[in-house]
């Protein structure tokens, strides 16, 4: 439930909660017996069940397969049918779950629902898909300078993909950036500007997005250090502290794991200069970063 809320906070940066119904599915997942569950089993078969991309994989790996692992597609598939859906939309690594919907609709008389996919956006690596676990996601209930200062790191030849999939910009608005960039008239720095402008107006406004833009330029380009760097108050620690879980306590990385990675990058820095132990004697007034775009300074309590 706690999960729920920030996703809802999220999603609402998109959607109108006015026009909005959120459901659980424990409303009717909860209230099938056993019976239901073998009936719900039934609708599928196991070779129909290892068409999907994953499970014929790591079959054919030898890998291990659950049992309950076939539950989930039908589990997802049985809300569709719960809430009569009409469109289910999702991205290409769920085209399977969402035509058991429409398989499972059809068995209880319904009309199928229309399945739309989109394709999975690549992080801020490059490689890999936008993930929070991975560390490489912009989220769009993040502060304007975070979002403008990732979106700048994304790999150039990405930013025409982001472009389509998460700005407002138009097809012929796009298809021109791409020929001035293919033509040089169009420096990738300017264009890349421009793609982290689009992105925190659309979740925070022109205004916020034109002082991000500023901050970005003073910060990165005129080596500068932020204006508004936050306050970290705790009490004086008495021997060195452990910078991880430091980093995850001060909001500086999502977890422990993302902070070990930064630490090894090189990307961790104490006023100014890379630290590499993990072992840290904190000073009042010590300036911690990590990455290019967070920083807390110490304030004890």
């Amino acid at each position: 439930l706690k999960n729920a809320e920030t996703y809802k906070t999220q999603i609402f940066k998109v959607l109108d909660p006015e026009k909005t119904i959120v459901r659980d599915n424990s409303e009717w997942l909860e209230s099938m017996n056993f019976a239901d569950v073998l009936r719900l089993a039934s609708s599928y078969t196991v070779a129909r069940m290892m068409e999907r991309d994953d499970f014929s994989k790591r079959f054919k790996e030898g890998r291990p397969i659950g049992v309950h692992e076939f539950m989930y597609p039908l589990m997802q598939g049985h809300d569709s049918v719960a809430l009569q859906a009409d469109v289910e939309f999702g991205g290409t690594d769920q085209t399977f779950n969402l035509l058991m919907g429409r398989h499972l609709q059809e068995l209880e008389g319904q009309e199928p629902q229309v399945v739309i996919t989109m394709p999975l956006l690549e992080g801020l690596d490059g490689v890999q898909k936008m993930s929070k676990s991975l560390g490489n996601y912009i989220g769009i209930d993040e502060e304007p300078k975070e979002m403008y200062g990732k979106a700048m790191s994304i790999p150039d030849e990405l930013m025409m993909r982001y472009f389509m999939l998460v700005t407002d910009m138009s097809i012929e608005k796009q298809d021109d950036m791409a020929k001035r960039l293919e033509s040089g008239e169009l420096h990738p720095r300017d264009a890349k500007m421009q793609l982290a402008r689009t992105i925190v107006r659309l979740y925070h406004g022109e205004e916020a997005a034109l002082e991000a833009e500023e901050e970005f330029k003073r910060v990165f380009q005129q080596r500068a250090l932020p204006t508004d760097i936050p306050e970290y108050a705790m009490d004086a620690p008495t021997e060195p502290i452990f910078v991880p879980q430091f980093c995850t306590d001060a909001g500086l990385t999502a977890s422990n794991g993302e902070a070990r990675r930064s630490i090894k990058a090189g990307a961790f820095k104490v006023n100014g200069e890379k630290y590499t132990e993990e072992n840290l004697t904190l000073e009042e007034g010590m300036i911690v970063q990590v990455g290019k775009r967070k920083f807390v300074k110490i304030k004890f309590n």
